[in-house]
C-alpha cells in the first residue's frame, strides 16, 4: 500500500533561519509515528505544514491522499489534530463539545459513542473546565476523532499527566490505531516513543537526522560501540509509583 503521509524534500524558512531544510519521509497507513527532536528543530512547522496551517516553500507532501499545498481545505478534511492546549468554549458540557465540533464539520455523530471511545461517557454532563487534566486531553482527541479522521495527529498528549493517566492515555492511542487511524505524534518524553510507536524519526536543525524503529535505533546506537556507565535497571521510579498506587484512573 502507498504511504497515507508522503513528505519529499521540504523546505521552509524564516529570513535567514532555515526551519525545515530539505526534510523527507514516509509514514504508513495503520502506524504509529512520532517526530521527535529538541525546541528549535523543526518539529512544529513541519508538523503545521502537514496538518495544513504552514505553507512550505518547497517541496511536496502528500496526506492520506491530498497534496497540502494544493489543498489545505482538503486535508483539513481528513486529519485530526489534538492540540497540546485547547481552549474550549466556557460552561459547555463534554457532550456538547463534541456537539459543537461536528457542527464544524457538517456532520451528524453519535457524541456518547465518541465520548465512550474515550473513556468520557460517564462525564459527558460534566462542565469541560471542570474536568481533570487527563480527561481534558481525552475530550481533545474526542473532538479530533469526530470526523473520521485517516490521520490523527497528536502534539504531545501527555504532557502534565500523572502516571496513570499517561498510561491510560497510551492504551487509547493503541486502540485509536487498532481501529484503522494512524497516529502522527510528537513528544518530549522519549520512553513514550519506545514504548507507543513503530518508527520514529529525529529532527535536528531542519533535518532528519535519524529514522527507523526504536530497537532498530538502539540495537545501531550499540553496535557503534555505545555503552552505558551503569546497567540498566530491570525497573524505575515511574514503576514504583505505579506498583504502590495502583493503575487505575484517579479522576477528580
Amino acid at each position: 500500500m502507498p504511504p497515507i503521509v508522503s513528505v519529499r524534500e521540504l523546505r521552509k524558512s524564516y529570513g535567514q533561519i532555515k526551519a525545515v531544510d530539505g526534510v523527507s519521509f514516509d509514514v504508513q497507513e495503520r502506524e504509529i509515528f512520532a517526530l521527535l527532536g529538541p525546541n528549535g528543530a523543526g518539529k512544529t512547522t513541519t508538523v503545521e505544514i502537514l496538518e495544513g496551517l504552514r505553507t512550505a516553500d518547497s517541496g511536496t507532501a502528500i496526506v492520506a491522499g491530498v497534496d497540502v499545498r494544493k489543498d489545505p481545505s482538503g486535508v483539513k478534511e481528513r486529519i485530526g489534530v489534538q492540540l497540546q492546549q485547547s481552549a474550549f468554549p466556557e460552561n459547555f458540557l463534554a457532550r456538547e463539545i463534541v456537539d459543537l465540533f461536528a457542527l464544524f464539520y457538517g456532520r451528524k455523530v453519535d457524541s456518547m459513542a465518541i465520548l465512550r471511545s474515550v473513556g468520557l461517557e460517564d462525564k459527558a454532563k460534566q462542565k469541560q473546565d471542570k474536568l481533570s487534566g487527563g480527561q481534558r486531553q481525552r475530550l481533545s482527541i474526542a473532538v479530533a476523532l469526530v470526523n473520521e479522521p485517516r490521520v490523527l495527529f497528536l502534539d504531545e498528549p501527555t504532557t502534565g499527566l500523572d502516571p496513570q493517566a499517561r498510561r491510560n492515555l497510551w492504551e487509547l492511542v493503541r486502540a485509536i490505531r487498532a481501529r484503522g487511524t494512524t497516529v502522527f505524534l510528537t513528544t518530549h518524553y522519549l520512553d513514550e516513543a519506545e514504548a507507543l510507536c513503530d518508527r520514529v524519526a529525529i529532527m535536528d536543525a531542519g533535518h532528519i537526522v535519524a529514522l527507523d524503529s526504536p530497537p532498530a535505533l538502539i540495537e545501531a546506537l550499540i553496535k557503534r560501540g555505545f555503552r552505558k556507565p551503569l546497567v540498566q535497571q530491570q525497573a524505575n521510579l515511574d514503576d514504583v509509583f505505579l506498583d504502590v498506587t495502583g493503575h487505575a484512573l484517579r479522576e477528580d
